[in-house]
């Protein structure tokens, strides 16, 4: 029965494998570099998914990526040295905010720029349509007087021919 028992508890103990290697990778010696941690996954993209980060992804790579983040995390590291180092090694590919620089200049600065032309655009035809208005009314207002003016001198004539 003892050996039975022994057997079925080596059965299982694969099984706490994977629950310990959990462990491993969210202990931390302090809450701070628990929150880092948490916060970093999140801002770095899964190299290997769609548009997912580390923390949402499943691919190997990104457990990979975690386990390095923990690491530099537990040997002191900040944000901006993890960033360099994840930079440097995969790119800004690797990075949800990418950071402002002349590369990455339209990317930061297009949505203003097209906003702007937008803008301008719309105060651009509201101003000519405005502009045309006023011009109809001008054109109908002098219609309307030459029209006057026309009645008035009909009006004249007829009275000439009727010797008023």
């Amino acid at each position: 029965m003892k050996a039975l028992l022994l057997v079925w508890l080596l059965c299982l103990l694969p099984m706490l494998a994977p629950a310990q290697a959990a462990d491993v990778l969210t202990t931390f010696e302090n809450e701070e570099q628990s929150q880092l941690y948490f916060s970093l996954l999140k801002e770095y993209r899964c190299l290997k998914c769609q548009n997912q980060n580390l923390a949402d992804s499943h691919a190997s790579l990104a457990d990979d990526l975690r386990r390095e983040i923990r690491l530099q995390i537990l040997d002191g590291k900040g944000k901006n040295e993890i960033d360099e180092y994840l930079v440097a090694r995969y790119g800004e590919f690797v990075l949800y905010r990418p950071r402002f620089s002349a590369k990455t200049l339209v990317l930061w600065l297009g949505p203003f720029a097209l906003l702007l032309i937008g803008l301008g655009s719309v105060y651009l035809t509201a101003r000519r349509r405005k502009t045309t208005d006023r011009e109809q009314q001008i054109a109908a207002m002098t219609k309307s007087s030459q029209a006057a003016e026309q009645h008035a001198a009909r009006l004249e004539r007829a009275r000439k021919l009727l010797g008023d």
